[in-house]
């Protein structure tokens, strides 16, 4: 079960729960601000989160990582190219609003690891590096649900900025269009702002792939 829950900080993001209805554990995908709205929404619908993952390393989505993995308890997988964003206000881009934002992750992942919620291994994500964005940019990817958390690689009928520290346009294309867009055509993308998508519709309709 995917929930979607936009919080907004200097920008509004789109934070998720892969969540498994049997047991209402799961896991929580970019709390980029409003801890307590997130807090708030996991004790309100008796959620256990087992673990934070994020997506990339830029303030707005790390933004409520700090004061949620404290109140719960819970590790933070970071991609393994990813402390120099999480450790550096100026990479991560929080310096340039004032924020100074930096967290530390309990866990570093790399290409193709696959993460299991400890209350029902058969709910996994898989962890697909996709560079271009920035240099640590991760798609979790669950075969089960057709769905992939995108992050700021790819959006509805757009793809992410390759301007930012470690960004390289070529590097996004290449990447979007052989780790993502060789997905099932079914597969929902769930990005880190607006709408959800699909394979298939971006395939057919995204100016920077269809034919």
């Amino acid at each position: 079960m995917i929930r979607k829950l936009p919080v907004t900080g200097v920008f509004t993001v789109n934070s998720y729960f892969l969540i498994d209805s049997e047991t209402n554990h799961g896991f929580l995908i970019d709390p980029g601000a409003e801890p307590k709205k997130l807090l708030n929404y996991i004790k309100a619908n008796n959620l256990t989160i087992e673990k934070i993952l994020i997506t990339h390393g830029h303030f707005d989505h790390i933004g409520a990582v700090k004061e949620i993995s404290k109140s719960l308890n819970i590790p933070v997988y970071v991609h393994e190219k990813g402390e120099k964003y999480i450790q550096n206000p100026v990479w991560n881009l929080s310096a340039d609003c004032g924020q100074y934002i930096t967290i530390k992750a309990t866990n570093y992942i790399k290409n193709n690891d696959v993460i299991k919620l400890e209350a029902n291994p058969n709910i996994t994500l898989r962890a697909i590096h996709v560079a271009g964005h920035t240099l640590d940019g991760v798609v979790f990817y669950s075969e089960s649900e057709k769905a992939a958390f995108v992050g700021d690689n790819i959006f509805y009928g757009e793809i992410g900025r390759s301007d930012f520290y470690g960004g390289d346009l070529v590097t996004l294309f290449t990447e979007i269009k052989n780790k993502i867009l060789t997905m099932p055509e079914e597969t929902v993308l769930y990005p880190g702002h607006g709408p959800a998508t699909t394979v298939r519709h971006e395939k057919n309709t995204n100016p920077y792939f269809c034919k």
